[in-house]
């Protein structure tokens, strides 16, 4: 994949691996590019190296939940109460279940499917 398909598909890479790819493909050199953004030329290399690996986009068909908006659902499909989940994350009971309205509320806007 050419530098300019991988920065344009790059939607799974940071700001900075963007820019820095960007760079690298205008002909900048390592140390330039550190220099801009005040880093070691064995850093930006590293960067480079790193953003040019396979694999590096965002995950497909992710949930959109975060991560503990994705257990309070596996607790909940499981039936232990509130106040048993409450306990467990050292929550109160109305955290958790504002938490899971939270949650209805983003899967019946379709923002997250599955659970």
């Amino acid at each position: 994949m050419s530098v300019d398909a991988q920065i344009n598909d790059a939607t799974g890479l940071r700001p900075v691996e963007r820019r820095m790819l960007r760079l690298a493909a205008d002909g900048l050199d390592a140390t330039e590019i550190g220099a801009r953004f005040k880093r070691s030329p064995e850093h930006v290399e590293r960067v480079l190296e790193f953003a040019r690996l396979p694999g590096r986009h965002e995950a497909v068909g992710g949930t959109g939940l975060r991560p503990v908006e994705r257990r309070l659902l596996r607790w909940r499909a499981k039936g232990v109460s509130l106040v048993e989940i409450a306990r467990h994350f050292r929550r109160s009971p109305g955290h958790i279940e504002r938490v899971l309205a939270l949650v209805d509320h983003k899967r019946s806007r379709g923002v997250a499917a599955g659970g």
